[in-house]
C-alpha cells in the first residue's frame, strides 16, 4: 500500500471513531489525564503563548492548556479527521473554552508559518502519522527558538493488555490477520529508545522520555468489549460486521483473554502504560 492510500485509511477509520470518542468523551479524558498532566508540566506554559495540539482528536489536552495560557495565549487544535474536529468543538462549548482555533490539518505536513508557534502538544497521536520523523521535523519547523514540544505514545503492547486483547481475539478466531508490527498503529513507536532517537533526529535538545501508568477499569467485559468497538475502529470495523453469534464468540475469547484482570466482581481492571516525551526547538 502507498503512503497516500495508508494515510486515507488511517484518516478514514479515525473519522468512523469519531463518534465513539464523542460518546465516551468524559471516560477517555479521565483515562488520559495522568499523561495530560505531564505533557502539561513539561509544556512549560505561559500566559500569552500560541499553542499548537497536534492530532488532538476530541482535545482534552490542548484545551487543558488553553485554560493555562490565558491572559492573551490561544491555543491552534487541529486533527485531520473533520468529525474529530467538530467533537473537539463540542467539548470545548461545554467548558466555556473561547482561546481556541479548530483547523483540519495533516499532522505529516502543518499548514502554519515557520516559527510561528510556542509550544507543540501531541497526545497518542504521533504513532498514527505515516512519517513520524517527518511529522516532528515540521514540529520543529514551526516552533519558535526555544519553544517546547510535549507528546505522548503507547509503550510495549505487554504493558497494554486492555489494547491488545479484542484484536488477539479477533485473531484467534479467525477473523482478521495480525497486526502489521511496521505499519503505523499504537505500538510503532514503543521500542526502547525509539521516541528519542526520532526526537533528537527531527533537530530537538535536551529531550526527556519517561513513562506514565494509565490504568483503565470497566464495570465488566460487555462494557469493555461495547466501549472498544465504538472507539477503536480497527476492532468495530471487523467486530460490527459479525453475525450475532459470531460477535458473542468474540465476547467470550475477551472474556477468557482477560480473566487475570478480572476480579470477583466481575470489574476488568487494567494497568497500562504510556511513553511520553518533551524537547527543546
Amino acid at each position: 500500500m502507498g503512503t497516500d492510500e495508508l494515510h486515507a485509511e488511517i484518516l478514514a477509520r479515525w473519522e468512523r471513531a469519531a463518534t465513539g470518542w464523542g460518546k465516551h468523551a468524559q471516560r477517555m479524558r479521565e483515562f488520559g489525564m495522568p499523561v495530560s498532566a505531564w505533557m502539561l508540566d513539561h509544556a512549560r506554559l505561559q500566559p500569552g503563548q500560541r499553542v499548537l495540539e497536534l492530532a488532538a482528536g476530541p482535545g482534552d489536552t490542548g484545551l487543558l492548556a488553553a485554560e493555562l495560557i490565558r491572559p492573551g495565549g490561544t491555543l491552534l487544535s487541529t486533527d485531520a479527521a473533520e468529525t474529530m474536529l467538530k467533537v473537539a468543538r463540542t467539548r470545548a462549548a461545554s467548558f466555556g473554552i473561547e482561546n481556541v482555533e479548530f483547523k483540519r490539518m495533516d499532522i505529516e505536513w502543518i499548514d502554519l508559518d515557520t516559527a510561528s508557534v510556542d509550544v507543540v502538544l501531541c497526545k497518542w497521536g504521533l504513532m498514527f502519522s505515516t512519517d513520524p520523523e517527518s511529522s516532528l521535523r515540521e514540529a520543529r519547523r514551526v516552533l519558535r527558538p526555544g519553544g517546547r514540544i510535549a507528546l505522548a505514545a503507547w509503550d510495549e503492547p505487554a504493558v497494554n493488555a486492555w489494547a491488545t486483547i479484542p484484536t488477539r481475539a479477533l485473531v484467534e478466531l479467525g477473523h482478521t490477520e495480525p497486526p502489521d508490527p511496521d505499519a503505523p498503529g499504537m505500538f510503532i513507536l514503543a521500542a526502547p529508545g525509539r521516541l528519542r532517537e526520532l526526537l533528537e533526529a527531527a533537530g530537538f535538545v535536551d529531550v526527556v522520555v519517561e513513562t506514565v501508568e494509565t490504568p483503565r477499569s470497566f464495570t465488566g467485559v460487555g462494557e469493555y468489549v461495547a466501549e472498544t468497538s465504538e472507539i477503536s475502529s480497527v476492532f468495530g470495523e471487523v467486530f460490527d460486521p459479525l453475525a450475532d453469534e459470531q460477535r458473542a464468540a468474540v465476547a467470550r475469547k475477551i472474556g477468557e483473554l482477560a480473566e487475570p484482570f478480572t476480579a470477583d466482581d466481575g470489574q476488568v481492571k487494567f494497568v497500562g502504560r504510556s511513553l511520553v516525551a518533551a524537547a527543546d526547538a
